[in-house]
């Protein structure tokens, strides 16, 4: 039902992750019997989590220990791997500065030339540790290292950027990346985002996506919707997005994977995505709080750099346990941060699903208060969910 803004103008309604509620059903199940497992362009893993394509988040151990784990991460072409040769010095430095220093020394730093033999060299190393080597670039950066990034073996390559369309208007001096024709010539699977409706993840599907990244602005250094205005909650997004997945694969027996991009804390937001209808999830914070995670303690989005509108900050998430802890457990915090995987087999024994597809199936309500009803204590006390 849209909603009158004004005589010249109606909306419609659309919903974050933390105004909807997951509602059991008739069964449970024991969580040991929940099947979380799924695949992405014909890799199949354990854990439906990727690690987003941000310096703070995945380096080459961080891709390695991440597959070893039975999930994934992704390595960002045009970071700082891939314009300097040893980027630990750098990483300091981001750390280390102050917050009113820190967009200016974002800018100079990565200023610095994407070296394409550190490209080649990065996959090669994932590779050589039996990782998995997915990687990322924007659509400038996949026509400049496409072919690079084939040669070297990577296994998947994700090409994001704020907004990704077939339908993308360049001046006539500029040529437009061809996704369809990309998607078809490169020897990889690609996924392609991000996107937040209906019509343009259909049309990113038939151009030969082998997944689509859902989500604008709700990551949480990202600051696209400050600076933007433009994005859709999480929630909607998702469901949106689901339902040209399932079009399509009724129009053409193909199953893309739908992933969730963005603005994910805790075990409960990953399950709530899934319950939308996403396949899989992508996070950042999350992971940039593991001691091995190249940031250091802190956080910073993909456009933060940006030489001539930054749309990303920097953030201090600290280090709260190891990737391990994170990912699988044992927890050692009460929020919902640690053991993302055991939350979300333990929510779809609760729930009764045996796995994605039933989770994808089950029951969601609008709950404003979800978060805050009976939790007076924990909020004054700064304890658990009231952190």
């Amino acid at each position: 039902m849209d909603i009158q803004i004004g005589r010249s103008k109606t909306a419609r309604r659309a919903y974050g992750i933390d105004e909807i509620a997951l509602v059991p059903g008739t069964r449970t199940l024991d969580p040991n019997l929940a099947d979380t497992s799924w695949r992405i362009g014909g890799i199949e893993r354990e854990i439906p989590i990727i690690a987003s394509a941000m310096d703070g988040v995945v380096d080459v151990r961080m891709a390695v220990l991440l597959s070893q784990l039975g999930a994934l991460g992704v390595l960002n072409l045009e970071g700082i791997q891939t314009r300097y040769v040893d980027p630990e010095p750098i990483l300091k430095r981001i750390a280390s500065v102050g917050k009113s220093e820190f967009v200016t020394l974002m800018q100079e730093l990565y200023a610095e030339p994407i070296k394409p033999e550190l490209i080649t060299q990065r996959i090669r190393e994932i590779k050589e540790q039996g990782g998995i080597a997915a990687v990322s670039s924007t659509p400038v950066g996949a026509v400049k290292y496409g072919e690079v990034v084939s040669k070297a073996g990577a296994d998947l390559f994700f090409v994001q950027a704020t907004v990704v369309s077939t339908a993308h208007l360049s001046p006539e001096s500029v040529t437009p990346l061809d996704l369809a024709q990309f998607c078809k010539e490169m020897p990889i699977p690609v996924i392609l985002g991000n996107c937040v409706t209906y019509e343009v993840t259909l049309n990113l599907m038939k151009a030969g996506a082998a997944g689509i990244l859902v989500g604008i602005g709700p990551g949480a250094a990202c600051t696209s919707r400050g600076v933007l205005g433009v994005g859709i909650p999480q929630a909607t997004a998702v469901a949106e997005c689901a339902a040209a997945r399932d079009d399509y694969y009724q129009e053409t027996g193909k199953y893309i994977p739908v992933i969730a991009d963005g603005g994910l804390i805790t075990g409960g937001d990953i399950c709530k995505c899934i319950a939308c209808g996403a396949d899989g999830v992508m996070i950042g914070s999350p992971f940039a709080r593991a001691k091995e995670a190249p940031g250091q303690g802190f956080h910073w989005g993909m456009a933060t750099p940006s030489p001539v509108l930054p749309r990303g900050t920097r953030i201090q998430v600290g280090s709260t346990g190891t990737l391990e802890q994170i990912l699988k457990g044992p927890a050692q915090l009460d929020d919902g941060t640690h053991n993302l995987l055991g939350a979300l087999k333990t929510s779809m024994g609760t729930l009764g699903a045996k796995n994605l597809k039933e989770m994808q199936q089950v029951e969601v309500v609008i709950a404003p208060s979800l978060l805050t009803e009976g939790k007076v204590y924990q909020k004054a006390q700064q304890l658990g969910m009231g952190k």
